[in-house]
């Protein structure tokens, strides 16, 4: 399978520490199928930080190896999954708040943030959350590389 991460900068080694923690699936290594999403990610990159060149890096991940690590697929906006989203972004410690090795879901972006907000402040319910989501058109699925062990199935091209 083929995957791709959107950067501001080249770089050689994936290191997940330079990952940023409470994202939607935690502090680890995000990669999309759309070659598109990866570039408006890359160019959203250059905007926040001020600095480099919109870049997409591309990567192989063989599906049969990342079927033998711990691997969460959410398949579709769903009370599970919006659940999953508010642990890993409201984590206060340390420790990931889960131990998945892999994890392919809908992707939170900002229509998708203020219906988050909007629940965790109790303006809706959460099956009235779960229902504006899957409303939404358009749904983008992300993979997220948590762990040493993912991270080594994913080969550069």
């Amino acid at each position: 399978m083929i995957l791709y991460h959107g950067t501001n900068a080249e770089f050689g080694e994936i290191d997940l520490c330079k990952s940023k923690p409470n994202k939607d699936f935690g502090q680890g290594f995000y990669l999309s199928r759309e070659y598109t999403q990866a570039m408006v990610m890359a160019k959203t990159k250059v905007e926040q930080l001020e600095t480099g060149t919109p870049t997409v890096l591309t990567f192989e991940a063989d599906e049969e190896q990342m079927n033998s690590l711990r691997v969460l697929r959410f398949d579709d906006y769903t009370e599970e999954w919006a659940k999953f989203i508010l642990l890993n972004r409201n984590n206060a410690g340390p420790e990931p708040a889960h131990d998945y090795d892999i994890v392919i879901g809908p992707i939170a972006n900002d229509r998708v943030g203020v219906q988050l907000w909007k629940f965790e402040n109790g303006t809706i319910d959460l099956q009235t959350l779960v229902h504006n989501l899957r409303n939404m058109k358009g749904i983008t699925f992300q993979y997220f590389f948590g762990t040493e062990r993912a991270i080594k199935i994913l080969k550069r091209l």
